[in-house]
């Protein structure tokens, strides 16, 4: 099965709250850049450009959306709620009734995908 349809086929697994957050959390990240391509690593969609750029996991009461590089990344709106000892990345925990501030999160996927290009540059 494509990447694409393993997340379509987990989102409509989960038939509650978190199959929505995760849903948005999807579509947020592929509206933020164009060139952002979608995979299934770890049993979990993953999204990359020039590498990884985050991924979203599904526990029993959160939706974490994780960014590899997390550590590297500008965070002025203070979106980094776990993993925040971690070396390398850094994530967002996001309950049942968060809401999304879309074009906050937007800047933060798209700075994650600059530090990937810069990365790659070098």
């Amino acid at each position: 099965m494509n990447p694409s349809k393993n997340i379509d086929k987990q989102i409509s697994d989960l038939s509650d709250w978190r199959g929505k957050k995760l849903s948005e959390i999807r579509r947020i990240v592929l509206a933020t850049d164009l060139e952002i391509k979608e995979e299934w690593k770890w049993d979990t969609a993953v999204w990359v450009n020039n590498g990884l750029v985050c991924a979203g996991g599904v526990f029993k009461d959160h939706v974490k959306l994780n960014f590899f590089k997390g550590a590297s990344l500008p965070d002025p709106n203070k979106l980094f709620n776990s993993g925040l000892e971690a070396k390398n990345s850094r994530s967002i925990d996001f309950k049942e009734n968060d809401e999304i501030n879309e074009s906050v999160l937007k800047d933060l996927i798209a700075a994650a995908v600059e530090f990937n290009s810069k990365a790659k540059n070098k």
